[in-house]
């Protein structure tokens, strides 16, 4: 099994950005846990992070061409923005998870809207960090298309 995790804007200042609203682990941290995970259930892993939004398009591509079995994607803002990235994940067609650390439903409204949980097979929020290990298993356990 071999996994990308794909983090969008800000996502790098975990622990440092609101953390009332992210909490206090670091990036780091998030790497450690999901790394660790991934190492004792002999899952392949590949983390990336970019503030910007074409490098995260080019990267759910690369996921594609470098023969990925799943993509976990925390997008930021770009959630609720960017159509590219939803039409990326559209055309891989590879299995995709949403993850958000915050409960999303709890927050301002515009951040009620998702285009990329128009195309994951699920979208796991308000977990913490902890979200990305549910996320992963969610695409070691997927069976099927949406």
């Amino acid at each position: 099994m071999k996994i990308i995790v794909i983090n969008g804007p800000n996502i790098n200042m975990l622990g440092i950005r609101e953390p009332d609203i992210y909490g206090r682990e670091s990036y780091e941290d998030l790497k450690k846990l999901v790394k660790d995970y991934c190492d004792d259930n002999d899952i392949e892993l590949e983390i990336y992070q970019s503030n910007h939004e074409g490098c995260l398009v080019d990267k759910i591509q690369e996921a594609y061409f470098n023969k990925a079995d799943g993509i976990v994607i925390n997008p930021g803002a770009y959630t609720h923005t960017s159509i590219a990235i939803m039409d990326a994940i559209k055309a891989v067609k590879l299995p995709t998870v949403e993850v958000h650390i915050s409960k999303l439903d709890e927050r301002e409204d515009f951040r009620q809207v998702s285009y990329i949980g128009r195309v994951a097979i699920k979208t796991v929020i308000g977990e913490g960090i902890e979200g990305y290990v549910t996320a992963i298993k969610e695409i070691c356990s997927y069976k099927g298309e949406k």
